[in-house]
């Protein structure tokens, strides 16, 4: 193909390698796009969760999907004794615990795992800082989270005692010897336990796909212009005159 004194003359294996990489690329970044829009839908979802009013936790065992992000309320008491500390948790630029405690439901023989809120460590990480028992009866309201929490983690060492690096369901309930409900509640109602509930609200994350997806079609477009560029070769004045 000649055109304006250039000539094209890509080989059959170049114009194959070159058709692949772009379709997988604008693929990956289509892919992106839907996972962006999906993360915007589950978004909004969210956000009208959280102007409906609080649903009752029920005695019985639930389903983690059917109560993730909702608020909810429970009644029951602390089990003071089990209480853990999550380490590695900031606020404000301060080093802290979060304090779980499970909750015996009211008239149940399940528990709930119940984040009661942000504690500092104090000056001296060897002792762990008191937070006041609650012995009588509450009514906790929060939202429903997954149980599992990973955290950054400044030694291998994954469980000491009361203090825990990461809060797994499963090891919580072997260790407790007790049947939790399938889900942990980030406690929004006050009780006066010097505690602090300061919960972050998630991100939608869909700008982050937007930005792969941006990136997989910038690798198309340049595959293409380097195809081109490759194959594109000026034609010599003798080449011109025949």
């Amino acid at each position: 193909m000649n055109i304006l004194g250039y000539q094209f003359e890509p080989k059959a294996w170049s114009i194959v390698l070159t058709l692949i990489a772009t379709v997988v690329f604008s693929n990956l970044g289509l892919w992106q796009l839907s996972r962006a829009d999906e993360k915007e839908t589950q978004h909004k979802q969210l956000e009208q969760f959280a102007k409906q009013p609080p649903v009752l936790l029920p005695a019985t065992l639930v389903k983690l999907e059917e109560f993730e992000y909702r608020d909810v309320e429970v009644e029951g008491e602390f089990v003071n004794e089990m209480t853990i500390y999550l380490d590695n948790k900031t606020y404000q630029g301060r080093a802290g615990y979060h304090v779980i405690t499970p909750l015996r439901i009211d008239d149940s023989s399940l528990y709930v795992a119940v984040n009661r809120g942000w504690v500092s460590t104090g000056y001296d990480r060897s002792i762990l800082p008191p937070v006041p028992n609650t012995e009588a009866v509450v009514h906790i309201t929060g939202t429903a989270v997954s149980p599992n929490i990973k955290t950054f983690e400044l030694s291998d060492k994954q469980m000491d005692k009361q203090v825990w690096n990461s809060f797994s369901h499963e090891r919580y309930q072997q260790v407790l010897g007790i049947k939790l409900q399938p889900l942990l509640i980030l406690q929004k109602s006050t009780i006066e336990d010097g505690l602090i509930r300061d919960w972050h609200k998630p991100e939608s994350g869909s700008s982050k796909n937007i930005g792969y997806a941006v990136q997989w079609f910038s690798l198309a477009a340049t595959t293409i212009i380097i195809f081109i560029v490759l194959n594109v070769k000026r034609r010599n004045k003798e080449e011109q005159q025949t």
